[in-house]
């Protein structure tokens, strides 16, 4: 198989679960809460083996799953993404003790995992984060599984599935000034004594919030992967997920290419239908052409991923920048095209507009991934 064209069984797999996203996920989502995790959907994403999969599957099935089930369900979109974001630490760093405990309950959705990096101060320069995590002194109240060598003091914010997660990936300065090599991965359990957390009210409709640790304690064992190595878990699971990233607006994409070819072959303007005007026509096509530039540059950069490739960063970060920019675009001239009934509460344009918004920032703005990809491309240039 190259990266540019699926198997006949991968397209099979794409189209049950686009129709699975329409007839079972979409009622479940309709009667969720915005804001609120909607622990119905995240069950029925167990149930249907879709969470587990997220722990057995490489970063192209991620991808054509995400891009599947956003065509015709954001809010299952999202919420399996955020299952996999937040336990892919504890899936490829945990202890045996930690993926015991944590991993059957987040594949069969009865635990909601967060990933927990972004600061207030340090939301794109992830090594600039200043959660502490200072030595516990001997008399502090010793942590549930243990004593506590360390306590962590300070906020995240904008943190998806905050505050109503069961567990968090929090990413904490174990080495004062040390940049990224004095950052330590922790797992910890959302009921650990200090941690509270507070919803923030945001375009999104998926819940976000903010977590204050007042000094939280956290033992050896809470620890994922090494101490002060804890910037290569973010990244790991940051280089597996923005392809992925790039993949759910590919499939918000093709949700508004579909709706935009369909209302402009159906509506009647100017002595014709609207498709007829050349203008029109030629919008069509450019949406068409970038959505599918964009779902190519997701395939390859996973599938370099898959393979162990060294550019794994650039591609990830081509793919994700490409992808969310290209989104971006299609859902704005998808709703131009409809004109205003696209703008009424509850239509799918309407929903895909605020949807689409958030991708160009999360797991790294646009401004970023052009960081990266400039960066990896001098590297290479200077290893000539």
């Amino acid at each position: 198989m190259t990266a540019f064209s699926l198997e006949p069984a991968q397209l099979a797999w794409c189209a049950e679960l686009r129709t699975l996203a329409a007839e079972r996920l979409r009622p479940l989502a309709d009667k969720g809460e915005p804001g609120q995790v909607n622990r119905a959907l995240v069950a029925e994403l167990g149930s249907l083996g879709l969470l587990g999969r997220l722990f057995t599957s490489g970063a192209l099935d991620l991808c054509l799953m995400r891009e599947s089930l956003a065509y015709a369900c954001t809010e299952a979109e999202t919420a399996l993404a955020l299952q996999g974001l937040g336990a892919h630490p504890v899936h490829a760093h945990g202890t045996r003790e930690q993926r015991a405990r944590w991993l059957p309950r987040v594949a069969d959705g009865t635990a909601i995992a967060a990933f927990a990096l972004s600061e207030a101060g340090a939301g794109s320069d992830a090594a600039a984060l200043e959660l502490r995590a200072e030595p516990a002194a001997p008399a502090l109240a010793a942590a549930p599984d243990g004593p506590a060598r360390w306590r962590l003091t300070g906020e995240k914010c904008w943190i998806s599935n905050a505050p109503e997660a069961d567990f968090y990936t929090v990413f904490a300065r174990t080495t004062p000034g040390a940049g990224a090599r004095g950052v330590t991965a922790f797992l910890v359990p959302a009921d650990r004594k200090g941690l509270t957390g507070r919803g923030l009210d945001m375009l999104s409709p998926h819940p976000i919030g903010a977590l204050g640790f007042d000094a939280v304690p956290v033992t050896a064992d809470d620890v994922l992967g090494e101490v002060d190595r804890g910037f290569r878990v973010a990244m790991g699971t940051l280089n597996l997920f923005r392809p992925s990233v790039g993949a759910f607006a590919v499939g918000m994409a093709q949700a508004a290419l579909d709706a935009t070819l369909a209302h402009t072959a159906g509506r009647d303007a100017f002595g014709g239908k609207l498709k007829d005007l050349q203008t029109v026509a030629h919008q069509v096509a450019e949406m068409a052409l970038r959505t599918e530039a964009a779902r190519l540059m997701v395939h390859a950069a996973a599938s370099a991923y898959d393979a162990g490739a060294p550019d794994v960063p650039r591609r990830s970060a081509m793919a994700k920048l490409l992808a969310t920019e290209t989104a971006q675009y299609v859902v704005d001239t998808a709703v131009q095209l409809h004109g205003a009934r696209a703008l009424q509460r509850g239509h799918l344009l309407e929903h895909l507009y605020r949807e689409v918004r958030a991708p160009r920032v999360y797991e790294g703005a646009s401004e970023v991934q052009r960081g990266i990809i400039a960066k990896e491309l001098y590297a290479r240039q200077e290893a000539r």
